[in-house]
């Protein structure tokens, strides 16, 4: 009971956050601002730095690991075009918050994590909010999940030297992965649509992401 009208509470919270940092900043897709209007934050972050949930920027988790802050997990949300039939896989599930938000989008969500402790974390913290549809994998994200795709989306939270080869495969033809490329000197978050051509990056801007670690990142 304590928990659920602390959720009440903060829905207010929430919603302050998205119509600042979100709507007001260009964002547009009714359905990630619900989502992430309707999500409670702080649930994904650690206790000590937790009155952090709702300010604009990102926090930490531990392990040189940080929660996104919220309005590049509303971009990276919206730029996958969901529209709640689709199977999607995140890679890098910190605390859980990214793939919450997409299971509210899409119909089934399979997110991978390096760290198993955080894995372990982020999967109560899902099963505590009733997100049924999200699957949480402990592995090398950088090569994906080969074994529940192929993918309608794909979405990376850390960023990779080049595009992972591994993860366009696993996208379908028309698909879109979304990852940022580069490194400590530079890097863009790239929308690539797999085409019966190849990949094409459909938009591109400046973002600033730990290192995707694994065969494929560093």
């Amino acid at each position: 009971m304590t928990d659920l009208l602390e959720r009440r509470a903060v829905r207010p919270a929430a919603e302050r956050m998205v119509a600042l940092q979100l709507r007001a900043r260009g964002l547009g897709d009714d359905r990630v601002l619900a989502a992430m209007s309707a999500l409670p934050r702080h649930m994904f972050i650690p206790v000590p730095v937790r009155s952090q949930a709702y300010e604009d920027h990102a926090v930490p988790i531990g392990f040189d690991v940080t929660i996104s802050q919220p309005f590049v997990v509303g971009w990276m949300s919206e730029a996958l075009a969901l529209d709640g039939s689709e199977r999607v896989l995140e890679v890098g599930t910190g605390s859980g918050y990214q793939a919450a938000v997409l299971g509210m989008l899409a119909r089934d969500v399979f997110t991978v994590e390096r760290i198993p402790v955080l894995a372990r974390r982020a999967r109560w913290t899902l099963r505590a909010l009733g997100v049924d549809n999200v699957h949480v994998f402990v592995g090398d994200g950088s090569l994906g999940l080969p074994e529940h795709g192929p993918y309608d989306a794909i979405v990376v939270a850390a960023a990779a030297p080049s595009m992972p080869g591994s993860l366009y495969e696993e996208v379908r033809v028309r698909g879109r992965l979304v990852v940022p490329v580069g490194g400590p000197a530079g890097q863009r978050l790239e929308v690539i649509v797999r085409s019966p051509e190849g990949p094409a990056v459909s938009k591109s801007v400046p973002c600033r992401f730990v290192p995707l670690v694994g065969a494929e990142g560093f």
